[in-house]
């Protein structure tokens, strides 16, 4: 073990009054100390220091270059400190040391939330969690995650709750050089005659799927491996808009116009999940909250929000 702190943090707090106050009145006066109590307070600190902070000779004494030197890292112990307190303090108010997400959808939808949350609990930990095959509600249902952003699915375990945050839009996609992508509009038959790109998690559950189905069908487990194959022109998927707007805007991907839904848009619910009997701190009740106040939608083909 090293030798034992002989200074205290009280010293610390002094030392850089002083130095930011100009003066070892000035200091006191914003203490509410005596000048002389400050006057030791930084004698003692010399000495534990075993430098001198301050030139005394002039009538009003001034931060020598050692004091000026170990002002920085006096700064930063302070700052630390006052981080250790904040720390303890939102443990001690029943925050857990951390949380973790289980994120489905695109992630940009949800971010103003965790951004909000950050400035709100800067000490608890976030993960997300991509659930491997999609499913969301079954990390939850295990208790890997506290809460589940996820599209949403016909029917869920009876220890689960959940609530509607919104609803995204779900295109159908190609690359341009593909032969569906020449085509003005595209029956159910067309997408049946090429392969299907399907994400694992939705490949038989969403809504209306049925009619999705091909005799060929390659599957992914993530978003990123589908947009990469439907960009290498190994057939068609379906996959949320908010993903692809760039690669859509810059042409690097075709949306299908389907025959059968000319003048609609594929809108998809998306549910907040959590365990009926889960105990939650603060930090997960507040996160929660805020979810459900928070509307995910995006502008639909009309010029009308998804979710209103």
């Amino acid at each position: 073990m090293g030798q034992a702190m002989r200074f205290s943090l009280e010293q610390i707090q002094v030392f850089i009054l002083v130095v930011e106050t100009g003066s070892f009145s000035a200091a006191a006066r914003r203490l509410g100390k005596t000048q002389s109590t400050v006057s030791s307070a930084i004698g003692n600190l010399e000495i534990d220091l075993g430098v001198s902070l301050f030139d005394r000779t002039s009538k009003i004494p001034t931060v020598t270059e050692a004091g000026r030197t170990l002002m920085a890292e006096a700064q930063a112990v302070l700052e630390r400190c006052r981080s250790l307190e904040a720390h303890a303090a939102s443990l001690a108010d029943a925050n857990p040391a951390d949380l973790t997400l289980a994120i489905e959808i695109p992630y940009n939808t949800v971010m103003p939330v965790l951004i909000d949350f950050e400035r709100e609990f800067p000490y608890v930990d976030l993960t997300i969690r991509n659930p491997v095959y999609g499913d969301v509600s079954d990390l939850v249902l295990k208790g890997e995650a506290e809460l589940g952003i996820a599209f949403a699915q016909p029917d869920y375990p009876p220890e689960l709750d959940f609530v509607q945050l919104g609803k995204l839009i779900m295109v159908h996609v190609t690359h341009p050089s593909h032969p569906l992508a020449s085509l003005e509009s595209v029956s159910f038959a067309d997408l049946h005659a090429y392969r299907r790109l399907a994400f694992s998690a939705h490949a038989n559950k969403l809504p209306t799927t049925e009619y999705l189905r091909a005799a060929r069908t390659w599957q992914a487990e993530s978003y990123l491996a589908l947009m990469e194959m439907v960009g290498s022109g190994l057939g068609w998927a379906t996959l949320p808009r908010q993903l692809i707007r760039n690669e859509l805007d810059k042409g690097e991907l075709v949306e299908l116009q389907l025959t059968a839904y000319p003048h609609t848009d594929w809108l998809v619910g998306v549910d907040l999940v959590w365990r009926k009997s889960a105990s939650r701190g603060r930090a997960d009740r507040w996160l929660h909250q805020r979810l459900q106040q928070h509307m995910v939608f995006e502008v639909g083909r009309g010029g009308q929000r998804t979710t209103r």
